[in-house]
């Protein structure tokens, strides 16, 4: 799913103002506390908390990895 890159440097997540990285289809806040992710549903993210899962440390881990973040 391809998300325009300038739409996701704007996108934040809802409950802790975190940038979100791009997973598949999912949009994944990087915020260690809250871990959420947000459904992108036919090219459009759901930015509604109560439609919004939170991964386990160990799922949210392996997506920040993915994503390069926390590399130095």
């Amino acid at each position: 799913m391809d998300i325009d890159p300038a739409l996701l440097d704007l996108l934040r997540c809802p409950e802790s103002r975190a940038p979100l990285v791009l997973d598949g289809t999912w949009l994944v806040s990087t915020d260690g506390a809250t871990r959420r992710r947000y459904r992108i549903e036919a090219g459009i993210p759901d930015m509604i908390l109560d439609d919004s899962e939170v991964l386990s440390e160990a799922d949210w881990a392996q997506v920040m990895q993915r994503a390069g973040v926390g590399r130095g």
